[in-house]
């Protein structure tokens, strides 16, 4: 698997967790509450995986551009 995959699939989950957390950051199953991970370090590890993407981008020669067409 390349570092670009690896990256990538980091990020998905990352992602659903962060998803999870803002639809309820603690739940109760039975006598038990559960508590989901911190919002503030999984938003902060999907930055650093977003800079890790771009800068793999880079890497390979790739940059991003965006066409505006009228």
């Amino acid at each position: 698997m390349e570092l670009k995959e690896i990256l990538m699939r980091r990020l998905r989950l990352y992602l659903e967790a962060e998803e999870k957390i803002l639809l309820g950051q603690s739940y109760t199953i039975g006598d038990r509450v559960l508590t989901r991970a911190n919002l503030k370090e999984v938003r902060a590890e999907i930055d650093d995986l977003l800079v890790e993407l771009n800068a793999a981008d880079a890497a390979r020669g790739r940059t991003k551009r965006a066409v505006f067409i009228e």
